[in-house]
């Protein structure tokens, strides 16, 4: 067996490849600097020199030439990667799931992206009293409005919903006891616990009742002077059905006058400004009226606005809330209050077929029948190579919003006269204006809910160029 060190000997030097026709070739063809190309070299050879001193040396036979060539081959993928296009682009749905988490949530609506723009490009009053002439706060950009559509004493916005969370627990419960159901202690999407987040704000998880069934009395049962919160937990991306029991907002609301105690805290997750009268979820303003003390929510779910976690409540909490440390470091940026300002302008002014998330979910058959006729009406020839359709089946809300609601729809399945549904799927997905379609028993299925008139000829145009 060759020794190491002959092996060692084979590695070429930063100059031997610098000194290469290839690096000249790359500097020219690429737009990466030759420093920055120089580093790679040295990153490359570097790794090499690694594997041949933690594996058996047998298995790197490479003479200098063939290290050198290696070299540049890695140098070419990484440059390739370098030119890309920017990683975060543009997809277009055709799964039909309204709020699809993978794929960005939900769309902001025309206005809201027309103010990200405005604010973003310029400078703005993010923290200036423009009567006073003086410093102001970032939270009386969007208070007035939620104020206005929730009927809370006031309210304030953190970066999501589980930083809400995390906030309020960590302000009026650090070191105390909060109380929840055993059937509200939940997990969303990405392994993210109520438990943990509960254990990481320093409050201590006082379970009352069963997964199935919590009553009144556990609740009061479980209450004593180290009790800072009793929290409920809409049950937003779940249903529990069969033998259950859960009390109400309301009931623990008088719960906690009885004791004069207590703060009641509902985390509402998706949240929802508009009666969509389907699904459980409730309307914000009516939590509200329950006199619950804090509620928190969603910003990019059922309200279609920014990624944002919203508190409303009593205006002496929410004032504690703002004064906390943490807020500073779970704050939003301009361009997030700038989207979800205009988004609540939406709904205050109940223009809410401006806001694509309600527009998509209430969006009628006859128009997704009218979205499908739209495209295929581009591939009436006889010599079609794909076959399509019609067929009814169910979208979704998505985003863990009302679960177990299907939402009566219209998908084109699709077929190609030479290509399998899985490379079709693959094409669509993998194109320069990628495509999410479903994929459900050997079909390719379109779903145009989620589908715009913009989209179309954007997907008549992919359609047409794979062979």
């Amino acid at each position: 067996m060759i020794e190491l060190k002959n092996y060692l000997q084979h590695l070429p030097s930063i100059d031997l490849i610098q000194s290469d026709e290839r690096f000249r070739l790359l500097l020219a063809e690429t737009s990466v600097s030759n420093k920055r190309l120089t580093n790679w070299v040295q990153e490359e050879i570097n790794c090499i020199r690694q594997k041949m001193l933690s594996k058996c040396c047998n298995k790197y036979p490479y003479n200098k030439s063939e290290m050198i060539k290696y070299v540049f081959k890695r140098l070419k993928m990484r440059s390739e990667l370098y030119l890309k296009p920017l990683k975060l682009k543009r997809v277009i749905n055709a799964t039909g799931t309204v709020i699809h988490t993978n794929i960005g949530r939900t769309r902001l609506s025309n206005d809201a992206v027309s103010q990200v723009a405005a604010v973003a490009g310029n400078y703005s009053n993010l923290e200036y009293d423009l009567n006073k002439g003086e410093r102001g706060t970032r939270h009386k950009i969007t208070e007035v409005l939620l104020k206005e559509l929730t009927g809370s004493e006031a309210a304030m916005v953190v970066n999501n919903n589980a930083a809400a969370v995390f906030l309020i627990l960590r302000t009026f419960a650090k070191q105390k006891e909060v109380v929840i159901s055993r059937g509200e202690l939940i997990e969303i999407g990405g392994a993210f616990r109520i438990s943990s987040i509960m254990e990481e704000s320093d409050a201590i998880l006082k379970e009352v009742g069963t997964t199935n069934r919590t009553h009144l009395y556990d609740y009061e049962q479980a209450i004593n002077k180290e009790t800072a919160i009793l929290m409920k937990v809409h049950q937003s991306n779940f249903k529990t059905i069969g033998f259950t029991h859960a009390i109400s907002t309301k009931q623990l609301v008088n719960l906690a006058k009885k004791y004069h105690q207590p703060l009641i805290y509902e985390d509402l997750g998706s949240g929802s400004l508009y009666d969509f009268k389907m699904g459980n979820e409730p309307v914000v303003s009516k939590v509200i009226e329950t006199g619950v003390d804090l509620v928190s929510f969603s910003g990019d779910k059922l309200i279609g606005g920014p990624q944002a976690g919203i508190i409303i409540g009593k205006k002496e909490l929410i004032n504690k809330l703002k004064r906390h440390q943490l807020t500073r470091v779970l704050r939003v940026d301009k361009m997030t209050l700038a989207a979800l300002e205009a988004t609540l302008g939406n709904y205050l002014r109940e223009e809410f077929n401006n806001i694509p998330t309600i527009r998509d979910i209430s969006l009628p058959i006859c128009e997704i029948e009218k979205r499908i006729m739209m495209f295929t009406d581009h591939f009436n020839n006889n010599d079609n190579k794909w076959i399509f359709k019609i067929e009814n089946s169910a979208s979704q809300v998505g985003g863990g919003a009302m679960p177990g609601i299907e939402i009566p729809t219209l998908v084109l399945a699709v077929k190609h006269l030479n290509l399998d549904s899985h490379t079709i799927h693959s094409r669509l997905r993998q194109g320069t204006s990628p495509i999410i379609a479903r994929l459900k028993k050997n079909h390719v299925l379109l779903d145009f809910r989620t589908i715009t008139t913009e989209d179309i000829p954007i997907i008549v145009e992919v359609f047409k160029k794979i062979e």
